[in-house]
């Protein structure tokens, strides 16, 4: 009996542990349940702050791209450029080369032409000889028919016949002696030839240097072009500020539509105008400064977007950007620019910055380029 109120006492003292185990697993769970929602609550943060970056840098790498389809097009005007200049300097080559043949073909004229004459000269000379030669034959043979036809005559023939040949020998001998005036005038020609020869060969040098002192020039007008063009839009950067709407990319000046002219018209607006004054007073300030042997110009590049116009003054995009360039030209001149150190052209909706087709992208498509460059 006593052992079964033992046993009995030891089966209910179990109960309190097993309780005390089920509170720790029931802790342990819901800990590890708190731990399980704040890492949740972290990691959802942590994933909305990379898409926030990965936005951010989605937003860098377009603008990077239309930095680098601006660059492009700076490029490939600089290779226009280039190009057009070698294209000079090819054409004055040429020039030179032709300035050339005929320098050589003038001095080898005068030199045949005179060759020729002394030619003629001693040809006729010689015919001379020879109708003499043929002359004293004639007599010769007339005297040699009369001492046939007369014996008594014989002693005065022979005396005539010698004295003829007396004159024959005399004629030879001038003959001799003119083969040899000959012979040193055709040896004076030879060096006559061989210092004209000389000549050429210095007139080639001299035209070799000609051409290197050509394209030294040509490319130190660029450079210097290319020195008051950074200082152009240098001034004009400081100037203007740093704006949303104002843009330098590379070697051009890069206004938004918006900030000269109102949608689809071509009349400036008063801020634009304020705008453009203080870079018509910038450019004189520059132009000053620039030497008269560079021929430079100011060219104003108008561009519209994508999207179609036909109005009663504007049938097509062509006919705005045009009259929007040619706008700023006239402004430009009333306010003091020399009017043939400008250039208009429009281009429509042809030559666009950005291919997108959002109203972001065709603002930044409608634009006013303005470049400094060599006529």
């Amino acid at each position: 009996m006593a052992g079964l109120v033992r046993r009995r006492a030891r089966s209910f003292d179990i109960w309190p542990g097993f309780v005390d185990v089920l509170s720790t697993l029931l802790i342990i769970t819901m800990f590890a349940l708190m731990v399980f929602v704040l890492s949740q609550f972290f990691l959802a943060h942590a994933l909305s702050g990379r898409d926030a970056a990965l936005e951010q840098l989605t937003r860098r790498l377009k603008q990077m791209t239309e930095v680098l389809a601006m660059e492009r097009k700076d490029n490939d005007d600089l290779r226009l450029s280039l190009s057009q200049l070698s294209g000079e300097l090819k054409d004055a080559n040429t020039r030179v080369d032709s300035l050339s043949a005929r320098l050589r073909e003038a001095d080898a004229a005068t030199f045949e032409n005179q060759q020729l004459r002394d030619r003629l000269a001693g040809v006729a000379k010689l015919e001379q000889d020879v109708a003499a030669l043929k002359a004293l034959r004639d007599e010769l043979e007339a005297e040699i028919r009369k001492q046939g036809a007369t014996l008594s005559e014989r002693e005065g023939q022979l005396a005539e016949e010698r004295k003829l040949s007396d004159e024959a020998r005399a004629h030879a001998a001038l003959l001799n002696a003119q083969m040899e005036e000959l012979r040193k005038q055709l040896a004076s020609l030879q060096e006559a030839l061989e210092a004209s020869e000389a000549r050429s060969q210095e007139q080639e040098v001299q035209i070799a240097d000609l051409g290197q002192r050509l394209n030294a020039a040509l490319a130190e007008k660029v450079q210097e072009l290319q020195r008051y063009r950074s200082e152009f839009f240098g001034r004009l950067r400081a100037l203007l500020g740093n704006r949303d709407d104002v843009r330098i990319v590379g070697d051009r000046f890069v206004f938004q539509s918006e900030v000269l002219f109102p949608s689809g018209s071509n009349v400036l607006q008063p801020a634009g105008q304020d705008t453009l004054t203080r870079l018509a007073q910038t450019l004189m300030q520059i132009a000053r400064t620039i030497p008269p042997d560079i021929d430079w110009i100011l060219r104003v590049d108008g561009h519209t977007d994508r999207r179609p116009i036909n109005t009663s003054q504007f049938q097509s995009n062509w006919d705005l950007s045009a009259a929007r360039a040619i706008s700023v030209v006239n402004f430009l001149i009333s306010q003091g620019v020399p009017p043939q150190r400008l250039a208009a052209a429009g281009f429509g909706e042809y030559q666009p910055i950005d291919p997108g087709t959002d109203e972001a992208a065709l603002a930044r498509n409608r634009r006013i380029e303005l470049k400094l460059d060599q006529r």
